[in-house]
């Protein structure tokens, strides 16, 4: 779900306490604070955000607004020569690496809020909102990746009780990704729920063996699949006036994320980020007004799933 919806449309009659979207008009070169930058750049947020989102998309950094990558075409991965020894005199033998090539460009998202002097608490108020700010697009950012994942995953039902082995099913899987995509996937996603249902499956089982199985660490199990990463995601966001939803529910993804080398490589997703115009990932800007201040934090970002081959997601439930 897109946070945004969440929020009042109240065009340029800015309320206390409420979230906007940013309208572009605001980020001018005479609001843009270089020292909050400087900190929002730097900041390192306590849930560890950045990281989950890094996980789920790795960052190719530095993109242009507007950009080109190659659509994936598996088979270019594993194309082998027989023809690569050079004759004495001459080049080398030249390949091109092929594929439907794609044009695409990075949006511009932030968000404003507005803060009266008379409520502000402290000497680093505009640093708190700055990074209250920048947490919640980074928990935007996240709840968009997770949905193109699921989307593009192919699906499959699993129950996981007393008389089944989950980390078998994520190993079959494992095993049709590869199937597919001709490439294991490196890392696998697990929602708190499903997690949840593979340690109850497992310790309900009838010996001391199988109950083991259940006290495994997420690392622990990667390591069992072959994976580079396995992470259990726990975190949620507020769905509605009343309610919480969890990012990730009770669903197992598995895809292929490289740590981006090239833009181009095989993973099944990336983000492309692109600096702000003082050439910063972020960018700060202050509104300063006789009683209140509005603070905006932005960014360019675009993730894209770049392969479809080889996603797969288990949707977990107890029956």
């Amino acid at each position: 779900m897109d946070i945004f919806r969440l929020q009042e449309d109240r065009g340029t009659n800015l309320v206390k306490d409420v979230l906007y979207a940013a309208n572009e008009a605001r980020f001018t070169s005479t609001n843009y604070s270089e020292p909050l930058t400087q900190y929002i750049v730097g900041w390192q947020d306590p849930a560890n955000l950045a990281e989950l989102l890094e996980f789920f998309a790795p960052e190719v950094p530095n993109t242009p607004r507007r950009f080109e990558f190659k659509k994936g075409t598996n088979a270019e991965y594993f194309l082998t020569e027989t023809d690569d020894v050079r004759a004495i005199g001459s080049a080398f033998k030249r390949v091109e690496q092929k594929g439907t090539t794609v044009t695409d460009r990075t949006y511009n998202k932030g968000l404003t809020t507005r803060v009266d002097h008379d409520d502000v608490l402290g000497d680093d108020w505009r640093e708190r909102k700055v990074a209250w700010l920048k947490a919640r697009l980074l928990r935007n950012e996240i709840i968009r990746v997770v949905a193109l994942l699921g989307t593009a995953a192919t699906n499959l039902a699993k129950v996981w009780d007393s008389t089944k082995d989950p980390d078998a099913d994520m190993r079959d899987s494992l095993r049709l990704a590869t199937s597919s995509s001709g490439i294991r996937p490196n890392r696998i996603a697990i929602g708190e729920g499903a997690w949840d249902l593979r340690t109850d499956a497992y310790h309900a089982g009838a010996h001391a063996g199988v109950y083991v199985q259940g006290d495994k660490t997420p690392e622990e199990v990667g390591r069992k699949l072959g994976v580079e990463s396995c992470r259990v995601v726990s975190a949620r966001y507020q769905s509605s006036a009343s309610a919480k939803s969890k990012v990730l529910g009770d669903t197992v993804l598995e895809f292929l994320a490289e740590a981006v080398l090239d833009k181009d490589d095989p993973s099944n997703i990336k983000r492309f980020i692109s600096p702000t115009e003082q050439g910063q990932m972020w960018g700060v800007y202050i509104e300063e007004h006789p009683k209140f201040t509005d603070i905006s934090v932005e960014h360019y970002s675009n993730t894209v799933i770049t392969s479809t081959l080889g996603i797969r997601k288990l949707t977990i439930s107890a029956t």
